[in-house]
């Protein structure tokens, strides 16, 4: 706590202070590509800057074309060689998933880098398209869908080129507040006893539970990705409309803890990008260095069983 606050760096030579430039100095991802979803504000637009500054080939996708095609424009106006594009992402549709993937890989681009960075934040109860409450659906479900399309893709990328594959889940300390069980299987959709701050936590912990296990399902597999999940701090971001009037409250008394965007996505790209990060993989990271999360995180049983059911809510989607 005492480092976050004053900026100390830890022990991979950053902290909290630290912005994503500073730990991507000196990087060129001229061979990259890179996939990050939310890409068209907030630390999900800095994260895609500042891959594209160091020439990594970014795709933008982002639910809001106009939003996505202007974030293109706002990185082309201040670096005109950067290699940007974007693409349509509805991750509150299984469908929009589908189709997004299938246009990637008709690009026949190769995939090295995958940000599951998009979300929403303590919305009111709502279900998805697909009858899923939403932050569960966009949070997680519509990343774990995203990641298992194309993961393919990424396999035959490290093969063929020999650089290690890197997938990285924006996840938050947030999961450490999720319900009682952890992962309401049962209840997913259960308006009556929903809460739109634990729901959060329960999407943020399956984040975190998503990267692990597949983390470990791939270090089964031998394959060449690694799988990390991160906390980007706390920053007033769109995210946050949901409840504007009190996170500017609470930011009144505890400026100290807050981050700007720069310092935001900073521990996505040093994730995403870093070399000393080469075969690290299933941590969680918290200003720029490792971090051990929650004990519900960390639970194996509730990793497989989270897998499956979103298998299952994912084929029960398609079928509608």
């Amino acid at each position: 706590m005492l480092r976050s606050i004053t900026g100390r760096p830890g022990p991979s030579g950053f902290g909290s202070a630290t912005t994503a430039e500073q730990v991507t100095h000196g990087i060129d991802g001229s061979n990259l590509t890179a996939i990050v979803t939310g890409g068209a504000s907030g630390i999900g637009l800095e994260t895609a800057r500042v891959l594209a500054m160091r020439n990594v080939h970014v795709i933008i996708a982002a639910r809001n074309m106009e939003a996505a095609n202007e974030a293109k424009q706002c990185i082309l106006k201040d670096n005109k060689v950067a290699r940007v594009d974007v693409q349509r992402l509805d991750l509150n549709s299984i469908r929009s998933v589908k189709a997004f993937a299938d246009n990637f890989k008709a690009l026949n681009l190769p995939l090295n880098i995958l940000i599951n960075n998009a979300g929403v934040m303590f919305c009111p109860f709502q279900l998805s398209e697909d009858g899923i409450e939403m932050q569960f659906a966009t949070n997680h479900i519509g990343h774990f869908y995203l990641t298992n399309l194309l993961l393919d893709k990424m396999k035959e990328t490290a093969k063929s080129t020999g650089i290690q594959g890197r997938i990285v889940n924006l996840s938050s300390l947030a999961h450490l507040f999720t319900y009682k069980e952890g992962i309401r299987f049962d209840k997913i959709n259960d308006k009556n006893s929903y809460h739109d701050k634990q729901a959060y936590g329960q999407s943020k912990l399956a984040n975190l539970l998503h990267a692990n296990e597949l983390s470990r399902r791939l270090q089964e597999e031998g394959a060449n990705i690694t799988v990390n999940s991160v906390h980007p701090g706390l920053i007033m971001t769109n995210l946050m409309r949901h409840t504007a009037l009190l996170m500017s409250i609470i930011k009144a008394f505890s400026s100290f803890m807050w981050k700007n965007v720069p310092q935001g996505a900073a521990t996505t790209c040093y994730v995403a990008l870093h070399p000393s990060l080469n075969g690290v993989t299933g941590k969680f990271f918290n200003d720029c260095n490792e971090h051990e999360p929650s004990k519900l995180a960390q639970d194996e049983d509730l990793a497989r069983n989270l897998w499956d059911l979103s298998n299952n809510l994912i084929d029960a989607a398609l079928k509608t």
